[in-house]
């Protein structure tokens, strides 16, 4: 399904007209309201009149969360506070939380924007969807909410936590629509099984997942434990919330982008320059109808790629990768560049593993060392118990030599580096209960002076 034809299926010559006669609104928006922005305007020369169009966007200067953070908390914003209908926030743990604000039609876009993910990944007017995102100050729990209302579906604010209560409404409501975390989609799919409940009994049908990265090793996990068609949803606080772009249920091949509201780029992290599509770099966007914050070429730190060719479900929105890490999260061990999802995608050719792992980086004198900690499938877990349990001691030893030895040459072929792994039983590692996982301890940070 299709939420919006006329703008998901526009030629691509009528959409690069409509985002260029937004980008010189909001240009100069911006410029007339934003005392901040218009100083870094005009500390890169740059006038309102100079942008015609998109194939302007280079000559505008970036935008980061450390300027969020500088003009705490209302600096950026282009409206009035009692236009204000709605604030959001971060957590704030690395520093000053960013604040983001919506008047009534940035929520009415953030609606459709969100209904337009849920039909995209197979939800229709009538369902029902169980919503395990968080509600507050994050984003994802308000927003899907909207989107699903906007839509036509009933929707179940879950919210998060109380796993085993979510499990139950699931089933005595015969919910088709789920959305959550990717890892949090797992911790649910566990306490369906702890219920002696299989993939074929869940009513569940599709699953829109996003908040953290994830890859197809997961979307294996999560479709075949829950018994759904899983797709990615993706959006950050600063430019909306979730709904910047979402995967079709048809191909599951790249997010398509609302382009309409959100213009994107991607650039060489190093130098800033734009790269073709294809190619990987940082993702920047541009608001294009954002009126309480709007934001100009905001380098959202996330690995990734543009498609924009025509996709198969009809959609000629741009679709963008799957995102591979952020620029934040990556680790420079021994000099190359590791982000987590390298390590998730090769430990998904290893039997014996399941998607929860952790990563940790220490120094021991002048040399990085990363030790991968992940936990054994159940399968795996149980055999080898009960290879101990018949005092088949050495069996059970090669079983996890086997699958150590496997994990570790994953890593150093995918990666070029070696790490040590160490085996876990199952759910020893702590769990997401609908926010984001950690998957990275970089002790090297708390050695610095």
């Amino acid at each position: 399904m299709i939420f919006e034809p006329d703008i998901e299926t526009m030629d691509r010559a009528a959409l690069t007209a409509l985002q260029s006669e937004r980008l010189r609104n909001t240009v100069a928006r911006v410029y007339e309201k934003v005392p901040h922005s218009r100083e870094a305007l005009d500390s890169a020369g740059v006038k309102p009149t100079d942008i015609q169009g998109v194939s302007d966007l280079w000559k505008l200067p970036f935008t980061r969360k450390s300027d969020l953070r500088d003009t705490y908390p209302f600096g950026l914003f282009a409206t009035d506070r009692g236009d204000l209908l709605r604030i959001h926030a971060s957590s704030g743990t690395t520093g000053k939380p960013t604040v983001v604000g919506y008047t009534s039609g940035d929520l009415e876009v953030f609606g459709k924007v969100c209904a337009r993910a849920l039909a995209g990944g197979g939800a229709q007017p009538g369902m029902l969807l169980h919503n395990a995102y968080g509600y507050g100050l994050f984003t994802g729990g308000l927003g899907i909410h909207a989107g699903g209302e906007t839509l036509g579906m009933g929707v179940v604010p879950a919210s998060t936590g109380m796993t085993e209560r979510q499990v139950r409404l699931i089933m005595d409501f015969g919910t088709e629509v789920l959305c959550c975390t990717p890892s949090y989609a797992l911790t649910i799919a566990r306490e369906f099984k702890n219920q002696g409940i299989s993939p074929d009994q869940i009513p569940l049908r599709f699953a829109l997942v996003g908040a953290e990265p994830w890859t197809e090793t997961m979307r294996y996990e999560v479709d075949s434990q829950l018994g759904v068609r899983s797709v990615n949803i993706y959006g950050l606080s600063e430019i909306i919330g979730p709904g910047v772009s979402f995967e079709c249920v048809e191909e599951r091949h790249g997010s398509h982008v609302s382009e309409d509201h959100f213009l994107v780029e991607i650039v060489d992290p190093d130098t800033g320059e734009q790269l073709p599509d294809g190619q990987e770099g940082v993702l920047v966007i541009t608001t294009l109808t954002k009126e309480a914050l709007p934001l100009i070429r905001y380098w959202t730190g996330d690995i990734t790629s543009l498609d924009r060719s025509r996709c198969s479900c009809g959609r000629t929105l741009t679709r963008m990768a799957m995102v591979k890490g952020r620029t934040d999260d990556m680790l420079i061990v021994k000099g190359i560049n590791v982000y987590p999802s390298q390590i998730e995608a090769a430990f998904g050719k290893v039997r014996g593993l399941s998607p929860f792992y952790r990563l940790l980086v220490d120094r021991s004198g002048t040399l990085d060392q990363l030790e991968v900690e992940v936990e054994l499938s159940k399968e795996v877990f149980d055999e080898v118990t009960s290879e101990f349990l018949s005092e088949e001691i050495i069996e059970a030893d090669q079983l996890l030599r086997g699958v150590r030895e496997d994990a570790q040459r994953a890593i150093r072929e995918n990666i070029g580096i070696s790490a040590k792994v160490i085996l876990l039983e199952p759910e020893r590692l702590p769990r997401s209960e609908g926010g984001k996982a950690q998957k990275v301890v970089d002790k090297r940070k708390v050695l610095v002076s």
